[in-house]
């Protein structure tokens, strides 16, 4: 009885097997980011700021769309290309290269789905179990589960029969996928209307620092400055900010000693709450300033405080100590 011959991995072969799985790996981590940050949109962590939480979602989601978009169908035209190879040669079923790539998809799936479980159950006796990390632990766990499954079979399987395993898995896979991109439209908005939230982020911004630049004016001047021309470059030094879109000066209203108007005109309508006001004590403006907008001109009352800051308590002392 002669033995047949192992047979040897050709270049096109390793390559072909590495990039695939490198490829999946994208695929599943942008995919499994993807609706962690859907679960965190829904369900915010409460120190989170909303402007802080949006604009990291923003960019995260529009990056893991697009490794997606890209890794997903190389994923799909590799492991299709090594399937038609393999219904030809039979025999490349044992090749070292396929048998280490699918274990070490089986070790990963499964070493992924120990520790979300390990990791539930901790959060779970800890009493610290949230229905936003349990959402994320089940993402993990389902599809981890299904990697796992896929490829027990695909390690098992006789390449000698025919099988719509692989075709009817690659389209449920491409479902999903397109389905929960097409879903960013709907729980984020569409590109036009993020580009529109982004450049409102970007005119409360400028008007912030404009606030800053009125009050330095006020503390060197003892009055508000009759316009914005040319504001930044007396107090800072730098261009005074305009409309990131169309260029226009923001709209500035001075009025009796201490209070003043900053108007701009939005695109979209912020979030509303507790976490879209700001501490505005630093620039000497009385109280928390709401910077919440809706769509159109929005005009923000603003007054300086002169006496923050005025009053220092040293320690120990029992009377506090004024300073100009």
């Amino acid at each position: 009885m002669t033995k047949t011959k192992p047979t040897k991995s050709t270049a096109k072969d390793v390559f072909s097997y590495l990039l695939m799985i490198i490829t999946l790996i994208m695929s599943v981590v942008s995919f499994i980011s993807l609706l962690f940050m859907y679960i965190e949109y829904q369900f915010p962590f409460v120190p989170d700021s909303i402007y802080d939480m949006r604009t990291g979602i923003q960019e995260g989601i529009r990056a893991m769309i697009s490794i997606l978009v890209v890794a997903w169908p190389v994923y799909l035209v590799l492991a299709w290309f090594i399937m038609k190879d393999l219904k030809k040669h039979k025999e490349k079923a044992n090749l070292w290269v396929r048998k280490w790539l699918l274990h070490f998809a089986l070790f990963a799936s499964a070493l992924a789905i120990i520790i979300d479980l390990i990791t539930l159950i901790n959060y779970f006796l800890d009493g610290d179990l949230t229905v936003r990390f349990a959402l994320k632990v089940v993402t993990v766990l389902l599809v981890a589960a299904a990697l796992f499954g896929y490829y027990l079979w695909e390690l098992r399987r006789d390449v000698k029969l025919a099988t719509k395993v692989p075709l009817v898995s690659a389209i449920i896979g491409s479902v999903v996928i397109i389905g929960f991109i097409t879903a960013n439209f709907f729980i984020i908005g569409t590109p036009a209307q993020q580009r529109d939230v982004r450049m409102d982020d970007e005119r409360v911004e400028h008007l912030q620092d404009l606030q800053g630049m009125i009050v330095t004016y006020w503390e060197e001047n003892n009055e508000l400055p009759a316009s914005l021309d040319g504001l930044g470059e007396e107090v800072y030094g730098i261009s005074t900010p305009v409309d990131p879109e169309t260029g226009a000066a923001y709209r500035y209203l001075p009025g009796e000693e201490y209070t003043f108007q900053l108007c701009a005109t939005f695109e979209s309508k912020s979030e509303t709450g507790d976490d879209y006001y700001f501490p505005s004590h630093s620039f000497r403006i009385k109280g928390y300033q709401n910077w919440s907008h809706g769509i159109g001109e929005e005009c923000f009352d603003l007054e300086i405080d002169p006496e923050v800051y005025d009053e220092v308590i040293i320690k120990d002392s029992e009377a506090p100590v004024f300073i100009d």
